[in-house]
C-alpha cells in the first residue's frame, strides 16, 4: 500500500511496484490509509509522514495499536530531514525511513530488501 498524497510520487512509485509484480492500493490522505489497512492487511505500506486528515505518525499509532496490522513492515516517505523527526518514526515502529527526494528505484530496491527481512 502507498499512503502518499502527492500524484506523481504515487504515480512513479505505482508503476515500478506493479512493474515488479506487487499488487499496489493507494491512500491518499491518513484517515483513508488507517481504513484501508484495517480492511485489507497489505504485506507492507509506504507512508507520507505530512498528509491531510492526520499525518503518518498517526497512522503508525493506530497499525501499531492494532494486532492484526502491528506486525506490517511500514518505510515512512519524508521531506522532513530533521533527526527528531527520523528518531519519533523510530520509536512508534517504524522499520525504515526515506527522506524525499528520493529516487523511487531505490525504493523500490529498499521494500524488496524489507519484505524479504519480514519474511523470515
Amino acid at each position: 500500500m502507498i499512503a502518499e498524497d502527492e500524484e506523481t510520487i504515487v504515480e512513479s512509485l505505482s508503476f515500478l511496484m506493479e512493474k515488479e509484480g506487487y499488487d499496489v492500493s493507494v491512500a491518499t490522505d491518513g484517515q483513508t490509509a488507517i481504513k484501508m489497512i484495517a480492511r485489507d492487511i497489505p504485506d507492507m505500506v509506504l507512508l507520507d509522514v505530512m498528509m491531510p486528515g492526520c499525518d503518518g505518525f498517526e497512522v503508525v499509532r493506530a497499525v501499531r495499536a492494532d494486532p492484526k496490522t502491528k506486525p506490517i513492515p511500514i518505510m515512512m516517505l519524508t521531506a522532513k530531514t530533521r533527526e527528531v523527526d527520523r528518531r519519533k518514526g523510530l520509536e512508534l515502529g517504524v522499520d525504515d525511513f526515506v527522506t524525499k527526494p528520493f529516487s523511487t528505484r531505490d525504493v523500490v530496491s529498499r521494500v524488496k530488501a524489507l519484505l524479504e527481512r519480514t519474511e523470515c
